[in-house]
């Protein structure tokens, strides 16, 4: 059994685990590993949007202009496609990409035609909605767990491989003690969400500012090739417990905490839907997160609900990566999107 910290990434601890060093988990887990030369890695999320089954289609068809963009050179080097329904009848669809070279997607975005679709005045007068969210954590800012070894989704994908059985899971904290800079630094919010170009209430274009700290979980489960009774566990017991937890923080995050939360489930070019969901949440800090993971009753259930059947699953793949992130590595620009969109709803107008 290993940490969960790589050795390059280790150092004296100023703040203490939650754990005693003779700690041993529950059941096995384990976490993505990198090369020394990744220093930070890009994640960004770019979504359509649209009210309307006649606009599906047109949404559809600007999804397939994201991902065609992603075949351009510096493209990422993994991504992914959802669909969802947010709180407000809205569909939205997302293309999820991550680089491993800041540089190269900063190369990939100032490319004419990445740059020239998302800053077009065309978008304006469009039917559907546009939106990225684009957040770069360094190597020491993100954790990940996975309950399985191979074909790892999310930022795991262009990462190197696989550890060993680590230690740091199984317990109330753990999250926190998974992430390499939790030995120095408590990662702390500081500022506010805050517009800086536009306004939410008359939809255009808006650019939001984020602010040290913020946390994004991402939490993700694929029951593509569960069958008999694990299936029927999953399908009966697990998700609609999971589906009421994330409802809750879609509906009434605000009141924990939590910017953002969105339960999304793959899809592929065509629109059909995949058996492989994950949940995205952009959270005020790490310990508001915490505080509901630990304490709040529709998070228990999930967590309880979990535990009570872990033993029994063997082909369900269970995975989560949890990062934070500078406010100058944060980027947030809605377009023709409603004002409870993502970041907008809890944003404050800047004060210069």
């Amino acid at each position: 059994m290993e940490s969960a910290i790589d050795k390059h990434l280790q150092c004296p601890r100023a703040l203490s685990r939650r754990v005693a060093d003779d700690y041993e988990p529950p059941f096995p887990m384990w976490v993505a590993r990198a090369k020394e030369d990744l220093c930070q890695v890009v994640m960004g999320y770019f979504g359509v949007q649209y009210l309307g089954a006649e606009k599906e289609e047109m949404a559809m068809a600007a999804l397939r202009r994201i991902v065609s963009d992603f075949a351009l050179p510096d493209g990422p080097g993994h991504y992914d496609l959802t669909c969802h329904q947010d709180a407000h009848g809205y569909e939205n669809l997302m293309a999820v990409g991550y680089w491993r070279d800041p540089n190269a997607y900063k190369r990939w975005l100032s490319s004419p035609v990445v740059s020239g679709r998302w800053e077009s005045e065309d978008r304006l007068q469009e039917e559907v909605g546009y939106f990225r969210e684009i957040v770069a954590p360094r190597a020491e800012q993100f954790e990940t767990l996975y309950a399985f070894r191979e074909q790892l989704p999310g930022v795991g994908a262009i990462m190197d491989g696989i550890s060993d059985e680590v230690q740091e899971h199984g317990y109330w904290g753990s999250m926190r003690d998974r992430f390499p800079i939790s030995q120095t630094d408590r990662m702390q919010p500081s500022g506010k969400l805050e517009i800086v170009e536009g306004n939410p209430q008359s939809q255009g274009r808006v650019i939001i500012r984020g602010h040290d700290n913020i946390a994004l979980i991402r939490s993700g489960q694929d029951w593509a090739e569960t069958e008999g009774d694990e299936r029927d566990l999953y399908l009966r017991k697990i998700e609609p417990t999971l589906r009421a937890g994330m409802d809750f923080l879609r509906d009434n995050g605000k009141e924990v905490g939590c910017y953002s939360n969105r339960y999304v489930q793959y899809i592929d070019l065509d629109g059909s839907r995949l058996e492989k969901s994950y949940n995205i949440g952009h959270w005020r800090s790490l310990d508001l997160l915490e505080r509901w993971a630990e304490a709040h009753p529709t998070h228990l259930r999930i967590f309880t609900t979990f535990f009570r059947v872990a033993a029994d699953l063997s082909k369900l793949r269970l995975y989560h990566e949890v990062s934070v992130f500078n406010a100058s590595d944060q980027f947030y620009e809605y377009i023709n999107c409603h004002p409870q969109t993502g970041m907008m709803r809890d944003a404050m107008v800047s004060d210069g």
